[in-house]
């Protein structure tokens, strides 16, 4: 069975161009992203990581840790890291994990057990390793999305999806879709028109089963 929502993220202890990592120790009290890639040196997957570099201010925001994952070793790591920062105009500080035995692939189930790395590999190899994780402070993964190889990542998409995420897990509530920040969030079905109108002061009904409330700032 492979790594599902709500379930606790293996405690692997990995091998980073940072040094080694364990990952429920780096994770720590923070929410964490790890986004995988199928081999340095690709055009689509050096755009993501310089995408990610950009967006360093927007993570500590939301104290959030974010970590690369790619199947190759630290050292095309380090040299890989010139062309992120070029094309990102942005330091790559996050640490990159050398998964080039395939232990963090297999755990979180993008390759299947049997998976491995035939010499002269491509990125067609590992095309699945294209994948988005959220972990929460609980070391429990949220969210995953998996691209394939043609389509980057809109990391847009992935911070308008933490903040989802850490809304709901702090106010109790649900997000209707194409939610943003500021707009108003689902209130659950389990909680009474009584009490969700004493705690957010009036409540739109839409339908019986949804309800929508604006957060009190």
């Amino acid at each position: 069975m492979g790594l599902r929502i709500n379930d606790t993220i293996p405690d692997l202890t990995v091998e980073t161009d940072q040094g080694t990592v364990s990952l429920h120790d780096w994770v720590g009290d923070s929410w964490a992203i790890i986004f995988s890639h199928p081999k340095d040196f690709t055009p689509v997957c050096t755009t993501e990581f310089g995408a990610v570099a950009q967006l360093a201010d927007e993570w500590e925001k939301r104290d959030t840790k974010v970590m690369g994952v790619s199947v190759d070793g630290v050292e095309e790591h380090k040299k890989w890291k010139q062309d992120i920062e070029a094309v990102g105009g942005a330091p790559a500080n996050f640490p990159i994990v050398a998964d080039d035995g395939l232990e963090i692939s297999k755990a979180f189930d993008m390759l299947p057990a049997e998976a491995y790395m035939p010499d002269g590999r491509t990125p067609a190899d590992s095309a699945t390793v294209r994948s988005v994780f959220i972990i929460g402070p609980d070391k429990q993964l949220k969210l995953s999305m998996t691209y394939p190889m043609t389509v980057g990542r809109n990391f847009a998409e992935v911070l308008r999806a933490l903040d989802g995420l850490q809304t709901s897990a702090r106010e109790g509530v649900a997000t209707p879709a194409n939610w943003q920040v500021g707009q108003d969030v689902v209130v659950p079905v389990a909680v009474s028109d009584e009490d969700a109108i004493a705690k957010y002061g009036s409540i739109d009904t839409k339908l019986p089963y949804l309800r929508m409330a604006k957060l009190p700032e």
